[in-house]
């Protein structure tokens, strides 16, 4: 029985198209899996037989960029949407483990699925032909498997990005290893020394926001440590605390499991206890990590900026890991404090990493998180009554004070020694009040 899929009519009429004018063309790699899985695809590619010269020839109704022709692909545009159309190809050697250093375009749909990296993206459909499956990506999906197309560790070796690819698909779709496969990724690991970092940091964010992210991290962490050695000794230091039931690695991988499914929070669980091991030490039969979070904050500054994250990422990351150890409180006072010193977005975000943080620990320790939620709701209220916890909310400004003859740095100062007497409920937040506060300081 024939297998069918919808289709956007904004990618059937590209298909239509080159048939008409005599070419193949069929959807492939990703779009097939995630149809096949009954997931809508984020976005489709189309492979022919057609030379890029012959798309752009019987495709120019349609807005067509030639936007890799070196590798046989154009992008067109079409009812908003854009669709990348590659000819066939295979490839030559491979150098740098990266990418190929020629292109040969093929006539065989064949050859260009014999290059891609695991059976399950190595699929094609067209609703004339049907489904292509050469390598068993179907069964491959129905068994939850990752394999790699034809020889592992030559697939991983000519593009070592595959490994992490690899880890992100396990990692996203639920899936385990083949064997053969598992052992060329971890044999290959060294080879990710070779790909670029704004690579690395793309693939790991995605893997560490997938539904199997502690698994992977624990199955693969020596594919980790190539690209964040500073995790190999956390990896079964064990804390001897009451408070933990897990070593530093796991505990770490299990928050990461547990937090929110956000970039930022889930790679600031990655690295908010790596400075662990380096603060340990024993009182009375008791483990303790004194200043950690200093300098887990240190090494994930160092880690982020290594790995080209983006300076907003950087300082976000650092700050949640920075602040992680606080206590959380429905105490109004403590509240505005903290919302004053991070911004609401932060707080919000630290509460989602401090959820995480103590939902990975013993069971006890989880107590809390009901604490957490009423200084999120208290939070909440706070920001919907518009109460003064920061200088936008408070009743004078700086105007208000170089108008009194206050100057430079000083200006900054009395306006936070106001605020701070607002949320600590000492000044009542109206302007007459806090100038005349301002007039007998004077």
């Amino acid at each position: 029985m024939k297998t069918e899929f919808f289709i956007p009519h904004y990618v059937e009429v590209l298909i239509n198209t080159l048939e008409k004018n005599g070419f193949e063309a069929f959807i492939v790699g990703g779009c097939v899996r995630d149809l096949l899985l009954s997931k809508i695809p984020s976005d489709y590619d189309i492979t022919t037989n057609a030379l890029p010269e012959q798309m752009m020839q019987c495709l120019n109704e349609f807005k067509c960029i030639p936007t890799g022709l070196k590798h046989g692909t154009i992008t067109v545009l079409n009812d908003g949407k854009s669709v990348e159309i590659t000819t066939y190809r295979s490839d030559g050697e491979y150098l740098d483990h990266r990418r190929p250093q020629s292109v040969d375009f093929s006539a065989n749909l064949n050859e260009d699925l014999a290059r891609r990296d695991f059976t399950v993206n190595a699929m094609a459909y067209s609703p004339k032909t049907g489904l292509i499956d050469l390598f068993g990506g179907k069964n491959d999906l129905e068994q939850k498997i990752l394999r790699c197309v034809g020889n592992p560790q030559k697939r991983f070796d000519e593009d070592a990005l595959r490994i992490l690819r690899g880890l992100r698909f396990a990692s996203t779709l639920g899936f385990d290893f083949e064997k053969e496969t598992l052992e060329a990724l971890l044999a290959s690991k060294e080879l990710l020394r070779e790909i670029s970092a704004e690579r690395i940091s793309a693939e790991l964010l995605k893997l560490l926001c997938g539904k199997n992210a502690k698994k992977v991290l624990m199955e693969c962490t020596e594919v980790i440590e190539v690209i964040i050695p500073e995790i190999k000794p956390c990896v079964g230091f064990l804390q001897h605390s009451r408070y933990h039931k897990y070593d530093v690695w796991e505990h770490i991988c299990t928050c990461v499991s547990e937090a929110k499914n956000d970039p930022i929070i889930r790679l600031a669980m990655l690295l908010h206890d790596i400075g662990k091991p380096d603060c340990f030490f024993m009182k009375d039969g008791e483990g303790h990590f004194y200043g950690h979070e200093k300098k887990s904050a240190e090494k994930a500054q160092r880690i982020l900026k290594r790995l080209k994250f983006d300076n907003g990422t950087l300082e976000r990351v650092v700050l949640l890991i920075k602040s992680h150890c606080f206590n959380p409180s429905d105490d109004e006072k403590q509240i505005k404090r903290m919302l004053s010193k991070l911004g609401e977005e932060a707080f919000f975000q630290l509460l989602d990493v401090s959820r995480a943080d103590n939902s990975a620990k013993n069971d006890f320790c989880k107590e809390i998180l009901e604490t957490i939620s009423l200084c999120e709701a208290k939070a909440k209220e706070i920001i919907e009554k518009n109460e003064c916890f920061s200088l936008k909310n408070l009743a004078v400004n700086g105007s208000d004070l170089v108008q009194m003859g206050f100057k430079g740095k000083e200006i900054g100062q009395k306006l936070d020694f106001l605020l701070q007497g607002v949320i600590d409920g000492r000044f009542e937040n109206k302007k007459d009040i806090l100038l005349t506060i301002l007039q007998d300081m004077i």
